[in-house]
């Protein structure tokens, strides 16, 4: 099964970024993505969902930090070399700009194109689709799914 993703807007190609996660790495527009910050001074509060990290400031702001690995059932491990994604939240709730992601390492830019081959693999709860890189697969998380999580917990 070796199917090319959809192109509804005609767009030839695109920059995406590779986002390291501990078990997957996940594919983003690089528009999707505000900044990479440095993982550091997490407000942590007692009986958050294991998936929710805590807050992490961000432009004085006070943003959710979640962990996709365990947002889709999995743990939430914190590796050697953490940084955070502050993407642009698409939910169109007033209050929520921006959200925060976990991830284990330095993200990397590449050029994508309207060819990009899907995967055969198993997708897990958030994730949309996965496709084939030359480095091996990459998944397209459903962000507008992590942050109805978010929203069906009461958290924002």
């Amino acid at each position: 099964m070796n199917q090319a993703v959809a192109n509804p807007t005609g767009v030839d190609s695109l920059t995406a970024l590779l986002l390291p996660l501990a078990d997957r790495t996940l594919l983003l527009p690089n528009v999707a993505v505000a900044e990479i910050i440095p993982y550091r001074g997490v407000q942590t509060a007692p009986d958050l969902p294991p998936w929710l990290l805590g807050q992490i400031g961000w432009r004085d702001l006070r943003l959710p930090l979640l962990s996709f690995e365990a947002a889709s059932g999995g743990p939430a491990p914190l590796g050697a070399t953490p940084r955070v994604a502050v993407f642009n939240a698409l939910g169109g709730r007033p209050r929520v700009k921006f959200l925060a992601l976990l991830l284990q390492g330095i993200p990397r830019a590449l050029k994508v194109d309207a060819r990009l081959p899907r995967a055969d693999a198993a997708l897990a709860p958030l994730e949309r689709a996965a496709v084939q890189l030359e480095d091996g697969v990459a998944r397209i998380p459903d962000l507008q799914a992590l942050e109805q999580k978010l929203a069906d917990a009461g958290l924002i």
